[in-house]
């Protein structure tokens, strides 16, 4: 590795700025691919290009993924599913319907779901500034999925694809609670593993969409959206945020999370020329100060 390349792998704060900035990215890319792949093309697609990348990079961590595969099947295959194939075909198809800002803003919500669900299932200690944190953070998803009119709670009016967006975020949150459970093993071997899991399982996805006459081929701008997410949501984030939390450890790497709804919706009012409106500058604020509250109760 170049002095350059080796001095930036051994800075934490660019690695998990990159893996920030990528996941941002990603919904906004999501956002531009509606018309020019279809949702569970670009979801297959996306993973067997981690394969081909994993093959090509990273063979043995492949080879000792399938062993643990083999070792913990139900762990693995959970994750994989749910963790990455259903929190992608879900966010994709919210895509569809939602803007890229809204879809930034709503990622916001995935600390708070995990601190709900390790309160569910391992009984782990809620907080009074935590509750308060949770409640705030609540009301900027509100602010998102009504588009800044509360009142629709009445008659329950929402826009689709921000529902799928939060279902997607609880998904997500599911993982990240599960992680818990991980087995012993190196990283890269453990993304390999729920990398196979991902791509197989999205197979029936595709299948459903084919035969539901909606799928759709990537246009030339398509398959710039499949390179993009392939190599940088999907890989590289991947070993950059684990090298982040290999230099600084989880919950300082944690924290950088906080960044991916400012970054995504301030890409996507830059490249989509999407609208800002002050409902959604009051959700970001609420949202971010939602869990800045709950992430101080932590250290208390």
């Amino acid at each position: 590795m170049p002095n350059g390349f080796r001095a930036l792998y051994a800075n934490p704060y660019v690695m998990l700025g990159l893996t920030m900035f990528f996941w941002g990215a990603h919904a906004v890319v999501a956002r531009f691919s509606v018309g020019q792949i279809s949702p569970m093309v670009l979801t297959a697609g996306r993973w067997l290009g981690v394969a081909i990348l994993l093959f090509t990079f990273c063979r043995s961590d492949v080879r000792e993924g399938l062993v643990a595969l083999k070792r913990y099947p139900r762990f693995m295959i959970l994750m994989g599913t749910l963790g990455y194939t259903v929190f992608n075909v879900m966010m994709y198809q919210a895509a569809q319907y939602t803007t890229a800002v809204n879809i930034s803003l709503l990622q916001g919500a995935i600390p708070i779901f995990v601190l709900l669900g390790a309160f569910l299932l391992y009984g782990t200690p809620v907080r009074g500034l935590q509750i308060i944190g949770v409640a705030i953070t609540f009301v900027g998803v509100v602010f998102v999925a009504t588009n800044g009119h509360p009142e629709r709670l009445r008659d329950l009016e929402f826009n689709l694809g921000d529902i799928l967006m939060i279902v997607a975020c609880a998904f997500y949150a599911g993982y990240t609670v599960k992680l818990k459970e991980r087995p012993a093993m190196r990283g890269p071997v453990f993304f390999a593993a729920l990398a196979i899991v991902a791509g197989l399982a999205s197979i029936p996805f595709l299948m459903a969409e084919i035969i539901a006459g909606k799928a759709q081929l990537p246009t030339v701008q398509g398959w710039a959206v499949l390179a993009f997410v392939a190599v940088f949501p999907s890989f590289l984030s991947q070993i950059f945020f684990m090298r982040g939390v290999e230099l600084i450890g989880p919950g300082r790497a944690g924290i950088f999370a906080n960044l991916v709804p400012v970054i995504g919706a301030g890409l996507a009012v830059l490249f989509l020329s999407e609208p800002f409106g002050w409902h959604h500058a009051a959700a970001l604020m609420l949202v971010l100060g939602g869990i800045a509250i709950a992430e101080r109760a932590k250290r208390v």
